[in-house]
């Protein structure tokens, strides 16, 4: 039976640190290259996944933005893709116009991703975010509403406080055509309420990935709300010692911590 390991990478994969250790690494890769199947699955965009990742030398498809892409690790291609209709981006953009919240917009323009943003009412938060990414070429200032919801959107993040963010939640949490996520930032504190396509989810690029690679059986880690999707699908699921307790309630079993290497633990012991 082949079986895909898929892990979740903040608090997850990750220390603290945002960052691998090289025990992790090294089982990583001695674990793909003994035939095994791994990858991750991500919140964050391929391009700081991959920086967060660095040193990590394997080639299997990796899940980004929460499963709204699938990209080659190596070529960088997208294989699969989620993006909103134009119908689904007016109602999106009414909503957040009605509860006085701009978010950060994630698109292709003119074939190129960006993330755009107004500096008007900034959170703290927010402003941390954008901060940390500075030298990002996919970093994009908007001057009006209409730059910001322009280009081809995949994304939305609203970064504030749980009173401005709660009224969004609300409007999404049970909406039939957007997926929405809300939880609190590991790094800031901050909280965050992020919208996608309703097929854009860990769960539904978890199955795609798994028959991409012709596995049979699928074993997931994680430790956020996030990770509820793919858990809930996941044939063994295995959450972090510093998991919320959602996840715990209905994970296989939980394992040591992120900063533990809990993850590279528990596949040394499935090494091939």
């Amino acid at each position: 039976m082949k079986t895909l390991y898929l892990s979740d990478l903040d608090g997850t994969l990750l220390r603290s640190d945002e960052r691998l250790s090289r025990y992790t690494i090294n089982t990583l890769e001695q674990f793909v290259k003994n035939g095994g199947c791994f990858s991750y699955a991500t919140a964050r965009s391929f391009t700081t996944a991959s920086k967060a990742t660095a040193g990590l030398n394997i080639e299997f498809p990796v899940i980004c933005y929460n499963g709204t892409f699938i990209v080659g690790n190596k070529t960088q291609e997208i294989l699969h893709s989620n993006f909103f209709t134009q119908e689904e981006i007016q109602a999106v953009r009414q909503t957040l116009e009605e509860c006085g919240v701009l978010p950060i917009v994630y698109a292709f323009i003119d074939g190129k991703e960006c993330f755009s943003f107004m500096e008007r009412n900034l959170s703290a938060g927010a402003r941390f975010f954008l901060e940390s990414r500075l030298g990002d070429a996919r970093r994009r200032k908007a001057d009006s509403e209409n730059e910001l919801y322009s280009g081809s959107m995949f994304y939305f993040t609203c970064i504030s406080n749980e009173a401005e963010l709660e009224p969004v939640y609300d409007a999404f949490k049970s909406n039939s055509r957007v997926n929405c996520i809300y939880q609190k930032d590991l790094y800031s504190g901050a909280q965050w309420c992020e919208l996608m396509p309703k097929k854009a989810t860990k769960a539904n690029a978890a199955l795609q990935l798994k028959a991409m690679l012709s596995c049979d059986k699928l074993v997931v880690f994680g430790d956020g709300m996030n990770d509820l999707s793919m858990f809930s699908i996941a044939d063994e699921s295995y959450a972090m010692a510093n998991a919320v307790p959602k996840l715990k309630e209905i994970a296989t079993a939980v394992i040591d911590s992120n900063d533990s290497d809990g993850v590279a633990k528990f596949m040394l012991n499935a090494m091939p």
